[in-house]
Formats: C-alpha cells, sequence, structure tokens
C-alpha cells in the first residue's frame, strides 16, 4: 500500500485507524526531510518505534518517496508526503536564503493545513534542517521537539546563529551529544535551559563475529557513508597510496553515494585513483540498506571526517560489528569513539596518520581483533536501541504530560500527576 500524498486521506497503520473523541490515544506527527537510510534517518526510525512501542498514533511527513517508506511503515507507522524547505550549506547566502523564505512562506500554508488534518498531541522535528514544521507547530499551537543531528562549530558565527534561531519556537529540543549541545548553546546561550542530550541509539549486527585470525594478505578497510569532502573520503585514497608506496597491501571498500550536486567529487575520487594506479586497490560499493556484510568482510574501518561530526553512528556500528575503527580526533566523534581500546585517533585531514594507524593495526592485529570483539558488547550496552527508544518517547510524551513506563514493547500511557 503506497503513502498518501497531502490532501488525500491518511494511510493508516494497524494501530489506531481513527480517533475518536473518546480516544485517549496520543499522536505524535515525525517530520523528517528526507526518505534516504543514512545514519539521521535511521535514527529517526527508532524514534517511530519509542513511540509506537509507547502506543502512540504515529504519522511520518517526508517531502517524497525513497527507501526510508517501507521502513516506517514497516515499523507501525503511516507516511503522507508534504513539501518543506530543507536547510543546505547552499542556502545559507543572502540571496539563497531570501529565496528559502519566500518558499517557506508558501509551504508554511500547506504546513499548517496538514497539522489540522493529522491534530497531532506533539509534532517531532527529526533534525534543525526543516525549521518550517517548528514554526508552524507553534502557529498551529502543538507542542514540538526538535532533535539536532547538526554541529556546524567551524561555520561562522551568523551561520550557526542562523541555524539554531528556529529553535527558540520549539518546546523542547534533544541534541545526539554534548558537543552538538555546546555548540548550539554557545550560539543562543537561552537554548540551554531547554536542552538534553540522548546519545543514538545504533542498532548493531545481528551477532558480532571476531575479525579473521590473519590479516598476512592485503589488510581489508573499509569506509562506510556519504562520499563527500567534508568526510574525507579523498584522504583514505591517499593514506592508500602511501601504504602502498610503503610496501603494505590494502584494499580499500568504499560504501556510500554522493549527496546529490556532488557527483563531481566522486568524478574526483576515480579520477585520483586513475592517477594514482589504484584501480586495483579501490572499489566503489555504492550505497547498501544494510552496513554489516560490508562490515563483516572488513578487517578495520575508518572514518576520516575532515570537519565537524555531530555524533557519529558509522564509528559506533563498526564498533559494534566488532572491527577496530580509526577516527578523526575532533568534535562528536570524539564522544562516539570513547573508551574503546579498538578505536583509534588521528588528526582531523591527516592522510599520513591515518596511514600510520592502518599500518599499525596491521602489525598489531593480534591484540586488536581481541579488544574489538570485547569493545562491541560495551557498545551494545551503551547505544542499547530500548533505552534510546524509551528516552525519545519520554522526551516527547513529556510535553503532553504522559509517563512512559520502562519496558520493552508496546505498553500503556499513564498521565503524569
Amino acid at each position: 500500500m503506497a503513502p498518501q500524498r497531502n490532501g488525500d486521506n491518511l494511510m493508516k497503520n494497524n494501530r489506531s485507524p481513527e480517533r475518536s473523541t473518546e480516544d485517549t490515544t496520543r499522536t505524535v506527527l515525525v517530520a523528517h526531510p528526507s526518505a534516504d537510510l543514512y545514519g539521521s534517518d535511521r535514527v529517526m526510525l527508532e524514534s517511530v518505534v519509542g513511540f509506537v512501542e509507547a502506543g502512540a498514533r504515529v504519522v511520518v511527513t517526508l517531502p517524497g518517496p525513497g527507501p526510508l517508506v517501507p521502513e516506517i511503515l514497516a515499523r507501525g507507522a503511516s507516511v503522507q508526503y508534504s513539501p518543506t524547505p530543507v536547510l543546505r550549506k547552499s542556502l545559507l547566502s543572502p540571496a539563497a536564503f531570501l529565496g528559502l523564505m519566500v518558499q517557506a512562506a508558501r509551504d508554511l500554508v500547506t504546513s499548517l493545513r496538514f497539522l489540522r488534518e493529522v491534530n497531532p498531541d506533539v509534532v517531532y522535528v527529526s533534525t534543525v534542517t526543516i525549521p518550517l514544521w517548528i514554526l508552524a507547530a507553534r502557529l498551529g499551537r502543538k507542542r514540538s521537539l526538535c532533535h539536532v543531528h547538526e554541529a556546524e562549530g567551524s561555520a561562522p558565527a551568523s551561520v550557526r546563529w542562523l541555524l539554531a534561531l528556529p529553535l527558540l519556537f520549539a518546546d523542547s529540543i534533544v541534541t545526539n551529544s554534548e558537543y552538538s549541545k555546546g555548540v548550539l548553546t554557545s550560539s543562543i546561550p537561552h537554548l540551554a535551559s531547554r536542552t538534553t542530550t540522548i546519545y543514538n541509539g545504533v542498532p548493531g549486527p545481528a551477532a558480532a563475529t571476531m575479525a579473521r585470525r590473519s590479516v598476512n594478505d592485503r589488510l581489508r578497510v573499509v569506509y562506510v557513508g556519504r562520499l563527500s569532502p567534508r568526510k574525507g573520503v579523498d584522504l583514505l585514497l591517499a593514506a592508500v597510496r602511501t601504504l602502498k608506496e610503503r610496501g603494505v597491501p590494502v584494499h580499500l571498500s568504499l560504501v556510500g553515494a554522493v549527496f546529490p550536486g556532488y557527483e563531481w567529487y566522486e568524478t574526483q575520487l576515480h579520477d585520483t585513483i586513475a592517477e594514482g594506479g589504484l584501480q586495483d586497490d579501490v572499489s566503489f560499493t555504492g550505497f547498501v540498506p544494510s552496513v554489516w556484510d560490508a562490515l563483516r568482510d572488513a578487517d578495520v574501518a575508518v572514518v576520516p571526517s575532515r570537519l565537524d561530526e555531530p555524533f557519529g553512528n558509522a564509528a559506533v556500528e563498526a564498533v559494534l560489528a566488532a572491527r577496530p575503527v580509526i577516527v578523526s580526533n575532533t568534535s562528536g566523534l570524539r564522544e562516539a569513539a570513547a573508551g574503546y581500546a579498538s578505536a583509534t585517533f588521528v588528526p582531523a585531514g591527516d592522510a599520513e596518520s591515518i596511514a600510520d594507524a592502518l599500518q599499525s593495526v596491521r602489525e598489531n592485529w593480534d591484540s586488536e581483533r581481541v579488544a574489538a570483539l570485547l569493545d562491541s558488547g560495551i557498545a551494545l550496552e551503551r547505544h542499547s536501541l530500548q533505552k534510546y527508544r524509551h528516552a525519545v518517547a519520554s522526551a516527547v510524551l513529556a510535553l503532553k504530560g504522559v509517563t512512559v513506563p520502562p519496558g520493552t514493547g508496546p505498553v500503556a500511557f499513564q498521565t503524569a500527576k
């Protein structure tokens, strides 16, 4: 069954087909900026599960279709499309931002009509990049919580202030790391009193498997994520070339795709590979809906981000998969990989340090693979899905005076006294 477009009847899930005047079921409207299946998209799915398990009727609004839609439906929520402007860095110039405001004013009318149709108790805005929903919730007299997954700590102060400004209209704010919270509240200190941090729940593989016993052949390196300059994928190519010159055999798998508009960067990566004679040393897997096969087949993962990361799901996924991970020593990545013996931190933007770390992992393989297996158990507890789901559901539903009892599976509401 396909989701319906705005103006049509909502597609119902099997939990709550209709709302009546006697119905005490709470409705949560989840606003999300895309239908992809990357880090923040998967985090949003876990939030949806938390709301459903708490007994809520959940409606997710997206700008359009994509691989995220069937995943939402499988979790017991319904989907409806509604246009919304999404903040991108390219829109933060004065002229582009003016155009965005004109589009937002037009879409605001549609969003307010959408709110009247759904009549949610709470609006959960899953990222600060769709501020229109925060404003619409305030104008529609609906309580709202914004989940901040962004932390542009290296951006100009004016840009950081502009990104934080819409959050003044949110009733509550959740950040995915203390780093994200710090960037946000340094821009607008007034937001500190309504902001809390909830670390991402990260689903792990069905079972963590210990890395292979020997790496006498090529060291299998994997990168999982968007192919973009800020993610530092080109640094990995430089590190592979350095290792090849040292006589250290490696193979790099790039698992992910470019964001629309960044096709030039993928072309640049292919050109670098050709110029360096790395055709046999690097492979492009493209986007995959599940990362676990790629991590299981790898020896070590690398998260080489050049710029700030609000958290670092890719680093946690590597630890959950029982693989050593090399991580840029910056921003939220420090929180994501902190406390793991199998995590190695390198200076951001330094390809030579990445090469050194990969060579060290190879030379100390016996201890690295054991440490990675032990770390996977720590990560499983630290980023427990059930813990995350309960925390987010509690934060959202508290806006309507509702407490969510701990436990697993669907539970009844209890109204706070």
